[in-house]
This record gives structure tokens, sequence and C-alpha cells, in this order.
């Protein structure tokens, strides 16, 4: 008997469901809807553009031993995307089938992702037959991907990122709308991307400029009636990278004429960079067919680092300036900065310094009496993340395994104590500290700090392991 579209697709599915973690599972394959399967060809219907690149960038393996495995070895995907729901227009069919990336390169196989958005009526300035100018790209060699620290807090805009380093123009991504707070690497990332394309499209004509500068030529150009040369100047750019957009905020002639560059850039098929420390949806003083070019494309954020990231952050900081710091040194930075990356790395300048020019030994009481300097309160609460690596490191396991359904005793036990130390150092309440510790309640909880309790009573080794634990907790308050 013939197995159905929807049978086909579930047992695909449970495939990648087991190989995938369950958050990766729920974000990019449920929103999947199965259409059709006809002559070993499966048209699935994806909610955007953006997941066919995400899927076919990071799953295509994955998905291809699914289909070859259901279907059989000449299996092939089909994608379908709505264009637009609300008008119930047809679907916009992609074919893609999932081979190796060297074969997707073929163009005879490739089909583009991108679809062509009009300018809305938009009067964009054109002037053809002019040719392409020497520009200096203002990029910052120092900032590159290599010494971008990736983790959690900035993993979607880097690998969108570095996806458009390597097709620039050529992604949904476009533009790429880098938000997030002061200091935690917007315009290191957008340099990096601007770096990378330099590397791989050395004819490429790229630009990093701040949204101020950007103001100041505009505000020079009128002045000097430079209008038109400043137009030219800036139409036949392939990537245009601008950092803090923001800035645009209530200067209506500087974001009317932007909005003719942006839309002439994207009907090019040019690449454009954006950051701002906000998202979009909450730039104040922005016309809205601005704003709305610039959801056109993705928006991703930089949120702050969790402590691991940190800790790599000042890891990697100090192997390219050459000096050697303990562990323990590298924890309580991490602890004690968490709210900018900038301030992570002026901490380490600091540091290098007294110990190359000063020539002065970095120990912890030395590091202590420098980085109470980056931060206003020397007594700090302890965070339940940095107890729970603490514990972990300490009996050789993962936060990841810690916080996981297992109930082997040595694992068990480790959580029992993450959660005495929570209760003790942090101001949490019962409920979540049990949320993370693996999404247990409070009565586990509580259950949790009666069973260490009782064994710091009667276990000797118990309660030498928690007194050296212990002082490592006690440093850093």
């Amino acid at each position: 008997m013939q197995k159905t579209t929807t049978e086909v697709w579930d047992r695909i599915l449970k495939y990648i469901a087991d190989n995938l973690a369950a958050q990766t599972y729920r974000t990019w394959f449920e929103p999947i809807v199965p259409v059709n399967l006809q002559d070993d060809i499966l048209t699935i219907q994806v909610p955007s553009q953006f997941y066919c690149e995400w899927i076919e960038e990071h799953y295509i393996h994955l998905l291809r031993s699914a289909l070859r495995k259901e279907i059989g070895p000449n299996a092939r995907l089909e994608y379908q995307i709505l264009v637009d729901k609300k008008k119930g227009a047809a679907p916009y069919v992609m074919r893609v089938p999932t081979v190796d990336k060297q074969s997707v390169a073929n163009p005879e196989m490739k089909v583009p992702i991108g679809i062509m958005h009009g300018p809305g009526g938009a009067t964009v300035y054109s002037f053809p037959g002019i040719n392409k100018v020497r520009v200096e790209s203002n990029l910052s060699p120092s900032y590159t991907f290599d010494n971008f620290v990736e983790g959690e807090c900035n993993r979607l805009a880097r690998s969108a990122g570095y996806a458009i380093a390597q097709n620039p123009g050529g992604t949904s991504f476009n533009p790429l709308f880098i938000y997030g707070a002061t200091g935690l690497g917007k315009t290191h990332l957008a340099n990096a991307i601007g770096v990378k394309i330099k590397e791989n499209f050395p004819d490429h004509t790229v630009l990093y400029i701040r949204a101020e500068r950007f103001i100041n030529q505009f505000v020079e150009a009128i002045k000097k009636d430079g209008m038109k040369d400043f137009m030219i100047f800036y139409q036949n750019l392939d990537v245009l990278i601008v950092d803090d957009v923001q800035e645009f905020s209530g200067k209506e002639k500087t974001q009317d004429v932007f909005f003719n560059i942006f839309n002439h850039l994207h009907l090019e098929g040019k690449q454009i960079i954006l950051t701002s420390d906000t998202p979009p949806t909450e730039l104040k003083g922005m016309e809205e067919r601005l704003l709305s070019r610039f959801k056109w494309g993705l928006s991703a954020d930089l949120s702050l680092p969790d402590l691991e990231t940190r800790m790599a952050i000042i890891r990697k900081k100090l192997y390219y300036d050459g000096i050697e710091l303990d562990d323990e040194i590298i924890e309580y930075i991490a602890f004690s900065i968490t709210t900018s990356v900038r301030e992570l790395e002026g901490a380490i300048v600091t540091l290098t310094a007294q110990n190359i020019l000063n020539k002065k030994e970095i120990t912890l009481d030395v590091a202590k009496k420098l980085i109470d300097k980056f931060v206003k309160n020397t007594a700090r609460e302890i965070s339940i993340e940095y107890i729970q690596k603490v514990v972990c490191d300490y009996y050789g396991i993962t936060v990841d395994l810690m916080k996981s359904k297992t109930r082997r005793r040595e694992v068990v036990q480790t959580r029992q104590i993450i959660m005495y130390f929570a209760k003790q150092y942090t101001n949490c309440s019962l409920a979540s500290i049990g949320q993370m510790c693996g999404n247990k309640d409070h009565a586990t909880v509580l259950h949790a700090c009666k069973t260490v309790k009782n064994l710091l009573e009667t276990d000797k080794t118990i309660r030498s392991q928690l007194e050296e634990i212990d002082k490592k907790f006690r440093i850093h308050n």
C-alpha cells in the first residue's frame, strides 16, 4: 500500500527529530507543511524565504539522508513560499534538489531564492553609464570573524553575516539589520562582514560609514551643490554598511535621500547592512516607508553574552595579546563584567599594561583591584549560571547534562548541590532555581537543599568538597 504524503513526511520528521535538539526541531521543522509527493519529489510549504536559506545552509545533509531513506536515492525536495498570505496569492515555488553544496553551486541546478520587491512608487535616481569609482572602504582590518567570539547571544546575526560574505546581495538577508545595546559587538560584526566580502570579492566596492558621517556628507553636498555626485557615489556601491542608523531619527531630508539610495541598491541586488541600538519596530522619528525597508530582510539582535561566552572572549583577547592568566582570574573577570564586551576588552587592556609595562605579575588580588574600577559595586550577587558552571566543572559534568532528565546518581547529586548553593547565594525564588536546573518545581529544590544539609552533617567527603566549592564563591562575593 502506497504511503500518503503526510505519512512520509511524518517519518522524515521522526528521523530529523532523533538527530536534532528539541528546540531546534520545533523552531525549524514543526512549522513546515507537507504539500505533495510525486515522482520522488516531495513538496513542502515553508513560512518564508529565510526558512529556505537557513534549512539549506544548516540542515541539507540531514534532510537529504531522511529523504533518501524514506523515498529513495532519487529523492528531491521542492519548497513553496507564500508570498502574500493575506491576499491568498499562489505560492512562489522554488525547486532545490537536496544534493551536496558542490552540486548546488552548479547554476544549471540552482534556482534563485530572492523575490524582487518593487520600490512602492518611490523615485529612484539613476545615472546610467557611470563607471565605478575607487572607494576607500573605511573598514577596520582588526575586526574580523576570526576574533569575533560566537555564542548564543549573537549566533543568528553572525551566521547570517557569514552567509552574506559568501554571497553579498544574493541571500534573503538584505538588508541585514543588526541591533543591540552599546558595546555588544555590532560595529565589530558589521566590519567583519565587510572585511570578509573584500577577501572573497576583491573587485566589490564596499563602504563602511557611521550614520553621523553620512549626515555630514549629505549636508556638505547640499552646501556645495554636489548632490548629483553624492548620489552617484552611493548608487555605485556593491556593499553599503551604515553603523548607528538611529542617528537618522528626526532628520527628514537625510531619511529621504537615504530612502532613494536604499531603493536603488536593493533593486540592483546590492548588499545593505545596517546597525542600530534598537530594532526597527522601536526606532523613533523615522518615516514609515524607510522603516518598512529596514524590515525587508533579517533583523538580528546581539544580546548580553552569557558567562561561557564572556570567558571565551577574554581567552581569545588574551591569546592575541600573548598573555596567560589563570582560569580563576578569567572567571573573576567574566563574572564581574557582564554588561559590555567593550568593557571586557578594556579590562584586559588594563591587565596587559600591568603585565607588560609595569612588569607586574597578574595575581587574583591584583586583578580584583583593577577590575573593581570597571564596576560600581564590589559586592555582587552570584548568578545561578555561575554557580552551575563552578559546580559542574568541579564534578566534571556539563551543564546540559545536569539539566537533563537523567537519574544517574552523580548527576542528581550535582544538581542538588547547585540548588543548595543557589538558595544560599542568590535572591532567586525556589521556582526560579528549579526552572534553571532542568525545569524542576520548588518542592524538588526544597528536597535538594535538605538532602545536601544532611550530607554536610553525615558525609565528611561531601563536606570537604562543598567547602572547596564554597571558597570559589566567597572570593567573588
